[in-house]
């Protein structure tokens, strides 16, 4: 669900067909393309690849455009040498405490076999840009890049100072990424707020002619947490089936999870989504059942209604979900160990320890053994949107985008935010870019992102971080 004016299709028409004819390009467009492509084309999987070779790559483009050495930091855990992140300050006057400009570099495993192209080469096709991390999240690192590199040109000096912050191990644990830069480099990136992903714009529907809904600033996130469940037994010989069979077991656990669902908990962020959102949504029915729940949470009929589309039913509560599964030894044996990972996205309002006593209770065998595979968490508070972030960015979607709402909105998912607004840091997800709902397919095959929204969104925190970045505000 995203979308753009009359106008806006208008100056963005060279942009909806194959760019291919590069010359319809502006040379910061072109720069950021390149960027862009660049970041695509090193592989940052969490598992195999290397953000170093990414940041070391960004931290030769800020050195050759006249960043002094001090300000271009290339930082790499002791042990861990692909675990780089790349720190970038931008000087102004130094009237306020800095903004920290957020995203990060290491993207989900991509295998070749299952792309119909390679996923580590930025392709262009039908108006959608498609590539491992083109929407999660190397376009706004880009879009980052190619700003800081425009404003240096330009000679342009902010009131207050700008860091950038490229990190690791967003998507694999973030032991060394935020929050070792937290641990170990805290006055590098300390500053008044971040900047971060995990807001953007929604279209109202697919196909090129899509038009904004509204937009959406991520102020609140759910907390990642996985659980190892296993069963295990003698086990025996195939030809003499016993009762308690491992993976029957198990099955059965998992069948008894998947008709579970975890009590509504609205937050302050959620309610306010839902309290705005209703104003746009174009199912009566929604939009309805939305401000039923907003007067009443525990409005079980109205809960059950946006249960009906998955992404308001992830907003509603916490989510746990079997993902991955083994069991089994020999096809002529019975198992004498099944095995499956339930990964949890937990409402602020709760924590891991207190979902895992649930899941216990949903499982309702002793047999089933439930492990936490991350030390515990809790639910990290909203944070409340800074009113100039709030007014910029209404300011600027109405300019950009037409008359649509700027709606607080919580992340289904986990960014890189929980931790800073953990160490006291709040963060806001904010980007200019638009997408219909599920279109990105971030972590999935064939990741893609429109054409016209990486411009949009380049465009967009350029002037947003220009505006933010003047005289401090109280």
């Amino acid at each position: 669900m995203r979308r753009v004016l009359p106008l806006l299709f208008a100056l963005a028409a060279p942009l909806a067909t194959p760019l291919a004819a590069q010359s319809t390009l502006t040379a910061h467009q072109q720069l950021a393309r390149a960027v862009y492509k660049e970041l695509v084309e090193i592989n940052t999987v969490d598992s195999v690849g290397s953000t170093t070779r990414a940041a070391q790559a960004m931290a030769a483009r800020f050195r050759a455009a006249g960043f002094p050495a001090a300000d271009v930091r290339v930082l790499v855990p002791q042990g861990k040498p692909s675990k780089g992140n790349l720190v970038v300050r931008y000087r102004g006057r130094g009237q306020g405490k800095p903004i920290l400009l957020l995203a990060h570099l290491d993207v989900v495993a991509a295998n070749r076999s299952d792309w119909p192209r390679d996923p580590f080469v930025l392709h262009e096709e039908n108006g959608y840009f498609l590539g491992r991390g083109t929407a999660d999240d190397k376009a706004m690192a880009a879009m980052f890049v190619a700003n800081l590199l425009k404003w240096k040109r330009e000679g342009w000096t902010p009131d207050r100072d700008l860091v950038l912050a490229l990190t690791a191990d967003e998507e694999g644990g973030d032991a060394n990424g935020v929050s070792w830069l937290l641990a170990n480099h805290r006055p590098l990136i300390e500053a008044a707020y971040a900047i971060n992903e995990g807001g953007g714009g929604t279209l109202d529907g697919p196909g090129p002619d899509a038009r904004p809904l509204f937009h959406s600033i991520q102020a609140a996130e759910k907390v990642y947490t996985d659980y190892a469940l296993s069963v295990a037994n003698t086990g025996g010989h195939s030809s003499v089936p016993r009762a308690d069979n491992a993976i029957y077991r198990l099955a059965e656990a998992l069948g008894r999870l998947s008709r579970f669902r975890f009590p509504v908990a609205l937050n302050p962020v959620t309610r306010g989504f839902f309290e705005e959102t209703a104003k746009v949504e174009p199912r009566a029915e929604m939009a309805a059942a939305m401000r039923a729940l907003v007067a009443n949470p525990g409005d079980s009929a109205a809960a059950a209604t946006l249960s009906r589309d998955d992404r308001y039913a992830s907003m509603l509560r916490t989510t746990c979900v079997a993902t991955r599964l083994g069991g089994g030894h020999a096809n002529n044996a019975l198992p004498q160990m099944a095995t499956a990972n339930v990964n949890c996205r937990i409402a602020p309002t709760s924590g891991s320890e207190e979902t895992m006593r649930v899941l216990t209770g949903v499982f309702a065998d002793t047999a089933v053994h439930v492990r936490m595979l991350e030390a515990p968490r809790v639910g990290v508070a909203p944070s409340a949107i800074e009113p100039a972030v709030l007014s910029e960015a209404r300011a600027l979607t109405k300019q950009m985008f037409g008359d649509i709402p700027v709606i607080p909105t919580m992340s289904t998912g986990a960014t890189d935010g929980r931790q800073l607004r953990e160490a006291g840091i709040p963060t806001f997800g904010v980007s200019g870019i638009f997408s219909s709902p599920g279109e990105t397919n971030s972590h999935g095959r064939d990741e893609k992102l429109r054409v016209r929204s990486f411009y949009q969104g380049l465009d967009f925190l350029d002037q947003l971080v220009r505006r933010l970045a003047g005289a401090p505000r109280t």
